[in-house]
């Protein structure tokens, strides 16, 4: 049974930084892209990053360039989102998801991930 599951999640300060982690099991990992979205409150689920099953061609949204670095550890079937220079506007539940891609660029829209992890909430807060 394909599983994902987040953790890292927390309160942080203006400025500050976490580590996101997705932790994948029931699937061959290396063959599947991993995504990260989030929603905030009141607001539709949107991309952040994403990267192929291979680790290659990571992809980022436009608000989370230069901020955010997606990378994974496909023997630990771990996928990593670094978080810096942490926004209020960042605030939200952080979901990773996975689709079928072991290369190529991956998508940062919802509709090719048929599986989702429950989340960790991010809160950016002073």
């Amino acid at each position: 049974q394909l599983q994902l599951v987040e953790s890292g999640g927390g309160l942080v300060q203006p400025g500050g930084s976490l580590r996101l982690s997705c932790a994948a099991s029931g699937f061959t990992v290396e063959y599947y892209a991993i995504g990260w979205f989030r929603q905030a409150p009141g607001k539709e689920r949107e991309g952040v990053s994403c990267i192929s099953g291979s680790g290659g061609s990571p992809n980022y949204a436009d608000s989370a360039k230069g901020r955010f670095t997606i990378s994974r550890d496909n023997a630990k079937k771990t996928v990593y989102l670094q978080v810096t220079s942490l926004k209020p506007e960042d605030t939200g539940v952080y979901y990773c998801a996975a689709y079928y891609l072991p290369w190529g660029l991956c998508q940062l829209t919802q509709s090719p991930y048929p599986y989702w992890g429950q989340g960790t909430q991010v809160t950016v807060s002073s």
